[in-house]
């Protein structure tokens, strides 16, 4: 499907705040799925359980995928990210599924597009981006799984360029405006991600804008890796960047002094996407909209941000007011615009 749009997204988030979707798994728990609803007819056979492979989805039941979609960008969503966060071969060795990455992230990028695109001629004067999701992977190339040896590695840089390059074709091929390389819990991961990128960038001699977001495991205002919020931005200074931001792990009143952090430090846009609060003791998020609503606004009061979402916990709910508050406000002005390479 073509994509024109009257203006670049750099242009865009020089004029307004953008407003990001919320959570994918959350919407999809709410359908009450059952294994032979992820399996489908062409995996009735697959030899283990494939209950939870919610990337899968995109395949088998792509029209669920698509609703979840639209019901964000009905919400106010202006960027909507691909059913894509586990779409490597790494992530997708848990399901036996290794040689399904490529397909998964190409169908889960049309299936986004199709509904940005949808929406775009609906709102021509707001285009709809959508944006390839890039997870971590469930491996870390700068820590060991294992207490009792510390050297060990479960994978290696070179590992992760591969199943990265694979992923980020799929996103491209299928028609991905953005790539997000978010939830980084480990640079090192991240930056075989980025890595990958900048090689098919080259190859197909194209210029995709990228977005990074990390994630602050806790109170300790650090990455799982053991980064700070100042070392996480200085070490990915080097790459050229749209945004970079924090998601997941923290409610909005608990990420905000590292975006605040982040903001003051940073000459790019900057994005945040909160969960709704934090866990209860079940795991879940009670956090109302209206409750996130007016934490996210400090966010925007102190002028923080140029991207706002949410994360685990959110629902098109919750992003309908976070779009509505975000409309009242102006985004904030980094030193440099954008850092995006010609």
């Amino acid at each position: 499907m073509t994509k024109k749009f009257d203006m670049t997204i750099e242009e865009n988030l020089q004029k307004r705040i953008l407003v990001l979707d919320g959570a994918m798994g959350t919407m999809i728990q709410k359908h009450n799925l059952k294994e032979e609803d992820y399996k489908g007819e062409r995996f009735k056979n697959h030899p283990c359980a494939l209950k939870g492979n919610n990337d899968l989805l995109s395949i088998t039941h792509p029209e669920i995928i698509k609703k979840i979609h639209c019901e964000y960008l009905k919400a106010g969503a202006d960027i909507i990210e691909t059913n894509t966060f586990s779409s490597t071969s790494i992530a997708m060795a848990d399901y036996q599924m290794e040689d399904l990455a490529y397909e998964l992230n190409y169908e889960s990028a049309k299936i986004a597009r199709e509904a940005a695109q949808e929406y775009s001629i609906k709102t021509p004067n707001r285009p709809r981006y959508a944006a390839g999701s890039i997870g971590p992977t469930n491996k870390t190339a700068s820590m060991s799984p294992e207490v009792n040896d510390p050297g060990y590695r479960a994978v290696d840089f070179d590992q992760l360029v591969v199943a990265y390059r694979e992923q980020v074709t799929g996103l491209i091929d299928g028609g991905a405006d953005i790539l997000l390389v978010e939830t980084i819990f480990d640079t090192l991961n991240a930056k075989a991600a980025l890595y990958a990128i900048d090689e098919i960038k080259q190859e197909k001699e194209i210029n995709i804008p990228v977005m990074v977001s990390g994630t602050i495991t806790d109170a300790s205002g650090r990455t799982l890796s053991g980064q700070t919020v100042e070392a996480f931005n200085i070490s990915l200074s080097h790459i050229s960047l749209l945004s970079i931001g924090f998601n997941c792990a923290l409610g909005a009143t608990q990420l905000l002094p590292y975006i605040k952090t982040l903001a003051n430090q940073s000459p790019l846009f900057i994005s945040a996407h909160p969960n709704a609060g934090l866990p209860n003791a079940f795991g879940e998020y009670d956090q109302s909209p209206e409750e996130m609503k007016i934490l996210v606004q400090d966010y925007l009061e102190q002028n923080l941000v140029n991207i706002i979402g949410g994360c685990c916990g959110t629902t098109p709910e919750h992003i309908s007011l976070i779009a509505d508050l975000a409309r009242k406000f102006s985004p904030r002005k980094p030193k440099i615009f954008s850092n995006v390479r010609d």
